[in-house]
């Protein structure tokens, strides 16, 4: 099902679009643009450096915001750590990508690997950048936020990174884990706040057609917390 995108619900992007033309099963064009306006929102992309402006300024009237990091040019980790944080503190509904993911759980004291080849070797083939088609299982912990969102038991995700949590940050719980054991998505353990991260790529034109609830999850989230109710008491869609 699709949705209409609705100017008064705008998503925040801090990285970049995908590079990777396609559309997805197609039924939608790949990239945060093409979901994020499928799922019924419309995508807002900030600029790389923040400069003396503060979050909240920066994210206007936005509802919730994807982070996922540059590509091009010089990687702004801190800023995608300091996004996390004013995150947290103000309860604003995220959604980490990749890097994304890496810098949350870094920012709020989690450790990560940054070359899974080199220091877990007898881990799956988690590639950045992946061979064409590159995918692998993971399996979706029952009774989390990423259940509601994907289903539980085991979906299948692109693989497009090098890197991966180690330790989770406390107040984090793992909802998702690849077959080897690495660990694929992390969520905040309290109602209070929307906060999933996932390792994989659901914008791409590798993802799945399933991928589209993340950001269906995102922008549900960010009406509830616009209303003043908690995220997770809103009934989810997940109906593609």
């Amino acid at each position: 099902m699709f949705n209409s995108p609705s100017p008064e619900l705008r998503i925040a992007i801090y990285g970049s679009e995908v590079d990777q033309p396609g559309r997805n099963i197609g039924m939608w064009k790949s990239g945060y643009q093409g979901f994020i306006t499928a799922a019924g929102a419309t995508p807002v992309f900030l600029k790389p450096a923040i400069g003396d402006r503060s979050w909240g300024e920066i994210l206007g009237d936005c509802i919730g915001v994807v982070a996922c990091g540059f590509t091009r040019g010089p990687t702004k980790h801190g800023d995608l750590e300091s996004l996390c944080l004013w995150a947290r503190a103000h309860r604003f509904p995220l959604l980490a990508v990749d890097r994304g993911l890496l810098a949350l759980n870094a920012a709020l004291g989690g450790l990560n690997y940054d070359d899974l080849a080199r220091e877990l070797p007898d881990a799956l083939q988690h590639r950045h950048p992946p061979e064409a088609g590159l995918r692998h299982a993971i399996v979706v912990q029952p009774k989390t936020l990423l259940a509601k969102v994907y289903g539980e038991g085991e979906i299948v995700v692109n693989s497009e990174h090098r890197q991966a949590v180690q330790r989770v940050a406390s107040g984090f719980n793992v909802s998702g884990t690849a077959l080897d054991g690495v660990i694929e998505a992390i969520e905040y353990k309290s109602d209070s706040w929307f906060a999933l991260g996932v390792q994989w790529q659901p914008a791409s034109s590798s993802a799945s057609g399933l991928d589209i609830q993340a950001f269906r999850a995102l922008i549900d989230a960010g009406k509830a917390a616009a209303v003043g109710t908690p995220a997770r008491s809103r009934r989810l869609a997940v109906a593609v």
